[in-house]
């Protein structure tokens, strides 16, 4: 009897031990479904225009153009923005959507792409460098008052549909979209 209670013990050594070295190498070791740690996401860029190749942005392409002029040091522009991320999900393929920055050309690498990152924006992204940015954005609408943030929507055929100066009020933006994306009524087959 005293053989088998030491034939017991030892087994019961050698368990506790194999249990031991499986949960420290389980531990120790990556395991293939470990998660991995996600790829560094790319730096946005962000280019720089002046007023003569903002016109050029203007051009029309053939679907609508959402356009969002912005500044990192613009609150309502900050607050306002993760939904326009959305905003150009929903939409991507459907729209051009693009955004320009009013912030110091100095911030154009640093840090308004490092707010675009943490965004996760992906619509193309421009920086508006000239002497009057006032007449530029007045350019687009005579009754815009120099409130920020300020956005513009453009039918097809590049003609301004529907302006907003302050936050965009969600439902009205997608509303005025689908009005621009929606088949039209009249297309007979």
């Amino acid at each position: 009897m005293l053989f088998m209670t030491e034939v017991l013990f030892k087994g019961m050594k050698a368990a506790a031990l194999a249990a031991f070295v499986f949960v420290f190498c389980s531990v120790a070791m990556p395991q293939g479904t470990a998660k991995r740690p996600a790829p560094a996401q790319t730096a946005i860029k962000v280019t720089q225009v002046d007023e003569v190749a903002f016109r050029k942005l203007l051009a029309p392409a053939g679907k609508p153009l959402l356009i969002n002029f912005w500044a990192t040091w613009c609150d309502p522009c900050r607050e306002e923005f993760p939904e326009l991320v959305e905003l150009d999900k929903e939409y991507k393929g459907k729209i051009s959507f693009i955004t320009i920055s009013l912030d110091d050309p100095a911030d154009i690498s640093t840090t308004v792409p490092k707010f675009l990152s943490s965004m996760k924006a992906e619509m193309p992204a421009y920086l508006l460098k000239t002497a009057d940015e006032s007449a530029v954005i007045s350019s687009i609408s005579k009754s815009w008052s120099g409130g920020m943030p300020f956005t513009a929507l453009y039918n097809a055929k590049g003609e301004l549909s529907y302006f907003r100066e302050g936050k965009v009020v969600m439902a009205t933006m997608r509303e005025e979209l689908n009005k621009l994306v929606a088949p039209s009524a009249t297309a007979q087959p």
